[in-house]
């Protein structure tokens, strides 16, 4: 018996003008969902980045007073080819990350400070589709970003943050959530591609440490696998695929 074809993905709503990105480390939005990001800065969209650490602790080789500052400057990189310029770094321990009230605070915060329609984020569940075991850092951003989304617009919730003059910030509509298994909305990928997989070559030290194949052919394939894949269920165009939680 054939397995039952999967239902065709709806395209993300369009009616939008600001979005923030919150995710764990440097390069989970250029292997999450770069590719849109360029289509969306080409619309006029202005879309902002906040990672919470600077990815100090991910190569071996480089010890995290020397990681964290070259990985920030190849995030500064990344951003810049599809069209971010305003890119925040909250400085928790990579690594490490903790979800809880601290974390959930700092991304409301952010999101007060920026007052998007669209917050995004990376996989928030325990494994990668059931084969690999996600990292406790993307678990914990993931879940912190969809209560951060509701803990911005509630002004008994961190009423510090209006007293440093953040007030409330209801307007959040969706929480995109990029790398799930259980996708429900896609965007058409094929004007950004090219730039997406700049974007993802950008952080090049960390692709050599990761890969011996060559940085770009590495960064190329995996980005049209992936949005090849996602473009099964969206029309047979290159997408990239996003499960979307309406609030």
């Amino acid at each position: 018996m054939s397995e039952p074809t999967p239902p065709q993905l709806d395209p993300l709503p369009g009616d939008w003008q600001r979005a923030l990105a919150v995710v764990a480390h440097p390069d989970d939005l250029e292997y999450g969902c770069s590719a849109a990001v360029a289509a969306w800065t080409d619309e006029g969209r202005e879309v902002s980045y906040l990672l919470v650490t600077r990815g100090e602790a991910g190569i071996d080789t480089l010890p995290p007073a020397e990681c964290g500052p070259l990985r920030e400057r190849e995030q500064r990189a990344a951003a810049a080819e599809v069209g971010v310029d305003r890119v925040e770094f909250l400085d928790h321990a990579d690594g490490v990350v903790a979800y809880g009230t601290e974390l959930r605070r700092d991304i409301a915060a952010a999101i007060r400070r920026h007052r998007p329609e669209l917050v995004l984020t990376l996989n928030h569940r325990d494994t990668w589709g059931g084969v690999a075991w996600n990292t406790p850092d993307h678990v914990a951003v993931g879940r912190a970003t969809l209560d951060a989304a509701a803990d911005a617009g509630n002004r008994w919730i961190f009423p510090e943050l209006a007293e440093r003059g953040l007030d409330p910030w209801d307007g959040v509509r969706w929480v995109a959530v990029a790398g799930s298994s259980a996708p429900t909305h896609a965007v058409d990928a094929s004007r950004g591609l090219e730039r997406g997989v700049r974007s993802l070559l950008a952080h090049r030290t960390y692709i050599e440490v990761l890969t011996d194949e060559d940085p770009e052919t590495y960064a190329r394939g995996f980005l049209l696998g992936a949005t090849e894949e996602a473009g099964r269920r969206f029309g047979g165009r290159p997408a990239v695929s996003f499960e979307l939680f309406p609030r």
